[in-house]
């Protein structure tokens, strides 16, 4: 195959896609595909750029938007014959803003080029929390009691949700901007800080308690994964890109009937929002059992120790064969 990996964005999640993109190109590559790499704003790399990817390490502090390009040449990827046009299919190494929203996969179907993972809808579904939760929960799906906060009033009411609650945007991914808020007093300093990267905010109840993932390839659920923060309340992202955030337990110690359970959430949530390809489910499990659906993720972390790519694992796919699955998948 020519596989064409799309990376960078203009979103918060920069440094994660670029990190992706390193170790999905040097996987293709070593199953013996043809892979160029493709900046979404500064388009094709040249060899000592692609080399950079290989060692490309994302920082322990959330990432500064000023700092992120904003320019975004997509568009003149998509319509130069040497560019998207001239692979045979286009790995998404993108996470948050354009790249997961919906815009890009809009773009790549309206020129007919072949994308890994889902459509424009319910990537821009996923990427809402707001409305997927909507979704879950016609659907029958757990899910944390929510609201939107008012732009215009900072204040809470504590009676609504109790404490503590989780402050975050409402599109954004990697925990970014993402607080958990236990004292009334700290609830207008997270808003804010959660509206530097989201106009909508969510005011989420906090559920205590064990924290899972659950990937799904090819309409598959794979092996259950418990997430264990070794300093915080939850999995930040602090935690999911630096060594020794938290202990990743894959596959994780459950009986076979919550394990059972777990896979079929996993199962419903794709599907409920028209997922394809792959995906990856986030849960909290209360002292009770209940399991509760956090969200979705239509395109996330690819490197080989994400959270997908170790789901993947524990039932025996390697990460390029995990790679080399999802790119077949996306030409069929």
């Amino acid at each position: 195959m020519r596989v064409a990996v799309l990376l960078g964005g203009t979103a918060s999640e920069r440094d994660v896609s670029i990190t992706t993109a390193g170790q999905v190109f040097r996987a293709l590559r070593d199953r013996g595909h043809e892979v160029m790499a493709f900046d979404t704003t500064a388009g094709r790399l040249g060899p000592e750029q692609e080399q950079a990817l290989l060692v490309a390490q994302i920082s322990e502090n959330e990432p500064d938007r000023a700092t992120i390009p904003s320019r975004d040449r997509t568009m003149q990827l998509v319509m130069d014959p040497d560019g998207l046009r001239a692979a045979d299919v286009v790995f998404l190494a993108l996470h948050g803003g354009t790249g997961e929203n919906g815009t890009i996969q809009g773009l790549l179907d309206i020129a007919g080029i072949p994308y890994t993972g889902s459509g424009l809808l319910a990537s821009a579904v996923a990427m809402n929390k707001n409305i997927s939760k909507q979704l879950f929960r016609t659907a029958g799906i757990l899910t944390p009691d929510w609201f939107i906060a008012d732009p215009t009033d900072a204040g809470f009411d504590s009676d609504r949700l109790g404490f503590p609650v989780v402050v975050k945007p409402s599109s954004e991914g990697s925990s970014i901007g993402l607080t958990v808020v236990k004292e009334p007093a700290d609830f207008e300093d997270a808003v804010k800080t959660a509206r530097g990267y989201d106009d909508e905010v969510m005011v989420e109840q906090f559920v205590p308690g064990r924290e899972f993932v659950v990937g799904v390839l090819e309409d598959q659920p794979l092996a259950v994964g418990e997430i264990i923060p070794r300093s915080t309340d939850v999995f930040d992202y602090t935690d999911k890109y630096q060594a020794g955030g938290a202990q990743k337990i894959f596959p994780a110690d459950l009986p076979p009937d919550q394990a059972e359970e777990m896979h079929r959430l996993a199962l419903a949530a794709h599907t409920t929002l028209k997922l394809k390809s792959y995906s990856r489910s986030d849960f909290r499990m209360d002292i009770a059992g209940n399991i509760w659906c956090l969200e979705a993720n239509s395109l996330p972390g690819m490197t080989s120790t994400s959270l997908l790519p170790r789901s993947a694992a524990a039932v025996g796919i390697g990460f390029a064969e995990l790679c080399e699955r999802i790119c077949l998948d996306a030409m069929r």
